[in-house]
């Protein structure tokens, strides 16, 4: 894996040159074994890599890396697992090849199909190619948005980088803060592509290309994730059928990501996508796969000996490593580095963690992430569902007097019911705390819809409250643009879609690829295959969710692999006790981030009402823990970009 830079501009071309150096610098971590600049001053371009060698370790795979003819200069992050069939197909066509890396194929891919070969490609991406002939830059990011790709526009100049510690570093890049994301960010612990921290600078979103040409930006999508299938029954025989295919489209996904050049293995939860990858890649394997582990020893967050007993079952190499609260606590300082845009979902530290672990054996790694968008695996569906389907079933002329009699019943009547009863709830039901979502159940049986109902199980800081808090208003994103794209949809495929467009590459993949990307250690992601997703966004609910459970049809594949008792448990998830830590370890750093002096000097946010949230966390009296962690990684995040 690779970290790429690069600018065209029609002024400052010396004060960009100059930087390019420090941006490229900043990248170091995305590729330690090498590094390349390329200069056009004739048309103010250029460009800059850092190289993580995978495939083809001898300097020919050197970048930036020109065309035979010189043509075209591409810097490239990512691997493109069928780049041998294509250079087959290339070659037939009479082109050759001087390299043996996926890099030179993707160049004459390009010279070959133009913008078309992107749809040829297999596997995860983000690229900047210099056309010279048609004075183009193009860029491209894989479908489902695996790779990262930042890019800022201003009239006559277009700066891209893999992270935006990158273009900070390139000068004169404005860094202007967009005061439109701060509630967002706060409402969903990430910032919504393709929006980012900063003004004029965005992410560009999954299976879209950008082309730069004479001044002029052009945006794109060239791929878009399949319409869902008709919710109808499939007969045990095609059930049959659609689990043999499943089976073999899944084999062939992880096979492909076993090319490898340096040492592989595979990150071990113990839960059933990680469990179903490390199965495959057993199955296809030769000798015993690497995996790796990481446990707590705070009830409730440890899944190390599930971990452990799949292992086991699989013969794979397994290693599991026992973090201690120092150790974990010691991430935090760093989050703002590794994360250079306001980042607030606290699982980004175990998966650092095992990431590092990781990386002490291997360079490269397969993860099971995306399971859970694509066969219902998250709480919040079902219960999203379930809610839903109760509130369609009650007489309209009821949910009036039904939400008035509710509003009479004091909020503080139902947290104090509801506390001693939390602990047998699902983790994720405790985002935000109930008695803001007894009011949002309150306000949907006056007549909500399935946005607000989900709403109620996802987001952090309740949309109602962000005025009060900010004095700004949360502008729209792409989530409601989808929920708006699938109206009439079948609730669990709307909800699976909202979160495969949003949740998942904005902060499910970011998070694996910060994490991973800061120890060097590139992070495959076979689920997301685009076969596979194709596949499953044709299956209909009933084969992801039945019997009360979700990945109905994954696990029905796990079971031919692996005894069902070692997955079958409620999920867990991969967190850290944020709450414990709050009252605890992480008491002071809290109190000093979020003290009244220190937000009223920077002016941003009501004072008293953080005050007030942080008190009732401190006393016990209710759990604000991941508004308060939200807070902590801005004030954190603004310490290191904003005052430095």
């Amino acid at each position: 894996m690779c970290g790429i830079v690069g600018f065209i501009a029609n002024t400052n071309f010396d004060r960009l040159r100059n930087s390019l150096s420090e941006a490229v610098s900043k990248l170091v971590h995305r590729g330690p074994n090498d590094s390349g600049l390329f200069f056009d001053e004739n048309h103010g371009l250029g460009l800059g890599h850092r190289r993580l060698s995978v495939i083809d370790l001898s300097d020919a795979g050197r970048q930036p890396m020109a065309s035979q003819d010189g043509r075209f200069q591409i810097v490239y992050n990512g691997e493109v697992y069928n780049f041998k069939e294509i250079r087959k197909t290339l070659e037939d066509l009479g082109h050759v090849f001087r390299t043996d890396t996926d890099t030179e194929v993707i160049l004459g891919a390009y010279r070959q199909w133009g913008i078309d070969c992107l749809e040829r490609f297999t596997g995860m991406f983000s690229l900047g190619l210099w056309d010279e002939t048609k004075e183009c830059l193009f860029l491209a990011r894989d479908r489902l948005g695996i790779k990262p790709l930042f890019y800022y526009h201003a009239p006559g100049s277009l700066f891209f980088a893999s992270e935006l510690k990158a273009l900070m570093a390139l000068s004169p890049f404005p860094g202007d803060l967009d005061h439109n994301a701060i509630p967002l960010f706060l409402h969903y612990q990430y910032i919504p592509a393709p929006r980012t921290v900063f003004k004029n600078t965005f992410k560009l979103l999954p299976g879209h290309f950008a082309r730069f040409r004479k001044g002029s930006l052009e945006v794109k999508p060239y791929w878009t994730l399949p319409e869902h299938s008709a919710n109808v029954p499939i007969p045990p025989k095609r059930e049959e059928d659609a689990l043999e295919e499943l089976d073999r489209l899944l084999t062939m996904a992880v096979s492909d990501r076993l090319i490898s050049d340096v040492p592989l293995g595979g990150l071990l939860s113990g839960g059933i996508d990680s469990s179903i990858v490390v199965a495959l890649m057993q199955k296809v394997s030769n000798a015993p796969v690497k995996t790796f582990s990481i446990g707590f020893n705070e009830p409730g967050y440890n899944e190390a000996p599930w971990a452990a007993k799949v292992a086991e079952h699989l013969k794979t190499d397994h290693t599991a490593f026992y973090v201690t609260p120092k150790e974990a606590l010691a991430v935090i300082p760093h989050l703002p580095e590794i994360y250079d845009e306001p980042f607030a979902d606290a699982s980004a530290v175990p998966t650092f963690l095992v990431s590092k672990l990781a990386r002490s054996r291997v360079t490269v790694a397969l993860s099971g992430d995306g399971g859970d968008e694509q066969f219902a695996g998250y709480v919040r569906y079902w219960s999203t569902r379930a809610m839903a389907a109760a509130l369609q079933r009650m007489p309209e002329r009821l949910r009036e007097p039904l939400g008035s009699a509710l509003a009479r019943i004091p909020v503080s009547w139902v947290e104090r019911s509801y506390m001693p009863w939390r602990r047998f709830l699902p983790q994720r039901f405790n985002v935000a705390n109930f008695p803001d979502k007894w009011e949002k159940l309150v306000d949907l049986m006056r007549g909500g819809d399935i946005q607000s109902l989900y709403r109620m199980t996802v987001h952090v800081w309740p949309k109602e409250m962000l005025p009060g808090l900010l004095q700004r208003r949360l502008v729209e994103s792409q989530y409601e643009e989808t929920f708006r794209e699938t109206e009439g949809w079948p609730v669990l495929s709307q909800l699976m879609r909202v979160d495969q467009k949003t949740y998942l590459p904005d902060a499910m993949l970011t998070k694996v690829d910060r994490a991973s990307m800061a120890v060097s250690l590139e992070v495959r992601v076979p689920l997301l295959d685009h076969r596979v997703v194709e596949f499953t966004s044709c299956l209909p609910d009933h084969l992801k969710y039945r019997n009360g459970k979700g990945k109905y049809l994954l696990r029905k594949l796990l079971s031919r692999y692996v005894p069902e008792a070692l997955f079958e448990r409620p999920k867990m998830g991969f967190g850290v006790p944020i709450e414990k830590w709050f009252r605890s370890e992480l008491k002071e750093m809290l109190s000093d981030y979020l003290s009244v002096s220190r937000l009223k000097r920077e002016g941003l946010f009501d004072s008293g009402c953080v005050e007030t949230q942080l008190k009732e966390h401190l006393s016990g009296r209710a759990n604000h823990c991941y508004r308060l962690w939200a807070l902590l990684m801005w004030e954190m995040w603004r310490e290191r970009w904003m005052e430095s």
